[in-house]
């Protein structure tokens, strides 16, 4: 293959799996409250939806490298492909709840595949000179999905039906595997060694049992104590995880970088803002569609704003970062992010759309600014050798920490309801969801003031250097 070619048709192909996923996100947070309908479910009940995916990820992320290790990573990379759409028809087909919800979780563990492999096939494909390259092309799928999905979304769910948005994914994907077969060699280690299975099983089991248990507090699906104990169980079978990965040379989690000071900042006092920003994809469009009567693609033309917001910070985070460092950025905008994410909740009938669209707006500059600096710090103090293992403790922690966003959201929102004594939501039972969820954005500034004043340094003088 000629390395013009290699070097753009790869990361083509891997753009083609992130702009499904990302794609997908996006659309079905606009689609949830129609969706809810169909099923016969309240909109609240639809946090399993999002929370099944990210339970889906967070599980198989950590084992997607020995997976491409074992097995070759084109043969890993389109079967995930393949898994992720026949969640998708599966979610088309849903006729229950409890469908959708599994729907949703195989979708999560084709994800957790497609897209870390991909990234794992570009690396290992290329030569170092055309990484810059490749990463450019990568970044436009991550922008474009939060801008295209919202009203594709709503437009498909107000004019045509919600069950077509999954169909959406066939065509992409079938276009990403053919490709993948002419163009990805399916590159393998000789001995990958052997998976933690005993760490798999304890920290897949934990995650996932906690976070569907707390998804399932204060609902009607199962009983309130079949739910805490599921908690309960989850918990136990986290701290059994940790017990053991202290006496183990490589888990398949290693906790063991929590403890430099930037990775425990970035990713610990990090989760803590994450919990936050999960939570606005799902409460912006319930706000937005039961509370203020918009359709659904008058919402997602809406929601979409907050990428723009993302994009025109991503034009100015290294000037910012190189102006005021790290430690200052993150505690002040901490601050801002969580203010813009609380004032979502001031929205009412009768606002001007046009101001809703601002605060939206804003609503993306400023956890864009947070997500920039949190990513770079992370990696900081990490050596080379380890990046990959620490990345798959980051990945999972934020994958939980976005799940856990949308679970405490809709708890909160269900409390509100409950006690406010609505027959159907309204507009005023939003306002404590998106104020505890904006608090949690500022309770990260007391992990971050424990960096050193010139923690990520190098880091900054190098973006302020490179813009």
């Amino acid at each position: 293959m000629p390395l013009a070619l290699g070097a753009f048709i790869v990361p083509l192909i891997v753009a083609c799996a992130m702009f499904m996923e990302n794609v997908d996100g996006t659309v079905i947070v606009t689609s949830l409250p129609a969706l809810a309908r169909d099923l016969g479910q309240d909109p609240i009940t639809l946090k399993l939806a999002v929370t099944s995916y990210v339970i889906g990820l967070g599980v198989f992320i950590p084992i997607c490298g020995w997976v491409a290790d074992r097995f070759g990573s084109r043969n890993v990379f389109r079967t995930a492909i393949g898994i992720f759409m026949t969640g998708s028809l599966l979610c088309a087909a849903s006729t229950s709840l409890g469908m959708f919800v599994a729907a949703r979780f195989v979708q999560g563990i084709g994800g957790a595949m497609m897209v870390p492999v991909g990234r794992i096939i570009i690396f290992r494909s290329l030569p170092k000179s055309d990484f810059i390259r490749a990463v450019n092309y990568l970044t436009v799928p991550a922008l474009l999905g939060p801008v295209v999905g919202p009203p594709l979304g709503g437009f498909i769910t107000t004019y045509l039906h919600w069950r077509m948005i999954f169909f959406v994914n066939i065509p992409i994907g079938v276009l990403g595997i053919w490709l993948a077969n002419r163009h990805i060699a399916n590159l393998h280690e000789e001995h990958p060694g052997r998976l933690d299975w005993v760490g798999f099983v304890l920290s897949a089991g934990g995650a996932s049992l906690f976070m569907l248990g707390l998804s399932l507090v204060g609902g009607e699906l199962v009983a309130s104590g079949t739910a805490v104990a599921m908690c309960a169980i989850g918990a136990l079978l986290l701290l059994a995880y940790w017990l053991y990965a202290q006496r183990v040379e490589r888990p398949v989690l290693d906790l063991k970088f929590l403890r430099i000071p930037s990775f425990n900042a970035s990713v610990a006092g990090g989760s803590l803002f994450r919990i936050g920003l999960g939570a606005v994809p799902f409460l912006l469009p319930l706000t937005l569609q039961e509370g203020l009567g918009m359709t659904a693609f008058a919402s997602g033309a809406i929601t979409c704003a907050s990428a723009f917001g993302s994009i025109f910070m991503k034009t100015i985070v290294s000037r910012v970062l190189g102006r005021f460092g790290f430690r200052r950025t993150l505690m002040v905008n901490a601050v801002l992010a969580g203010s813009a994410i609380a004032i979502c909740g001031t929205f009412s009938p009768g606002m001007p759309v046009w101001l809703i669209w601002l605060v939206v707006l804003a609503g993306g500059i400023f956890p864009s600014l947070q997500f920039s600096g949190l990513n770079s710090l992370a990696y900081a103090d990490i050596p080379t050798r380890d990046i990959g293992r620490a990345t798959s403790v980051a990945s999972v922690i934020q994958q939980v920490s976005l799940g856990l966003g949308v679970t405490i959201a809709g708890i909160v929102l269900q409390i509100s309801h409950r006690v406010q004594g609505h027959s159907t939501i309204v507009w005023s039972d939003f306002w404590p969801a998106f104020l505890v969820v904006g608090l949690f954005s500022v309770a990260s500034i007391p992990v971050t003031m424990r960096l050193p004043s010139n923690a990520g340094e190098e880091i900054a003088r190098g973006r302020r250097g490179t813009a």
